[in-house]
């Protein structure tokens, strides 16, 4: 375990996840733009095929959003529907372990101590 406060532990925990995330994000945004410039499957919609779209399509799908200015059709939707669920298992076990590191600073106080 890291010999850090527990405050800056929760700190460093957020950001840690945040910074998981947005990974997560690129990784999905560049899978859709390589597949779509591999051909078969398409984004319609407010969508002009650039990597800024692509990474705009991720943000809305990972986090559910889902403003429907984009849509995908043909195989790429399959990696849509996987990334909503994975955004959505993954937000969910970070907002978990999240609540549980902010409980066991709550217990043991500001000073760390029991």
């Amino acid at each position: 375990m890291l010999d850090i406060r527990p405050r800056l532990r929760v700190l460093v925990a957020i950001f840690v996840a945040f910074i998981a995330h947005v990974a997560e994000i690129w990784t999905f945004a560049l899978a859709f733009y390589l597949l779509l410039q591999v051909g078969g499957s398409s984004l319609a919609g407010n969508f002009d095929g650039s990597l800024l779209d692509c990474i705009y399509f991720s943000f809305s799908n990972y986090t559910s959003l889902g403003y429907g200015d984009i849509e995908p059709f043909g195989h790429i939707r399959f990696l849509a529907v996987l990334e909503a669920l994975i955004g959505l298992i993954m937000i969910g076990w970070t907002a978990s372990f999240m609540y549980i590191e902010m409980q066991k600073f709550w217990m043991t106080g500001k000073n760390g101590r029991r």
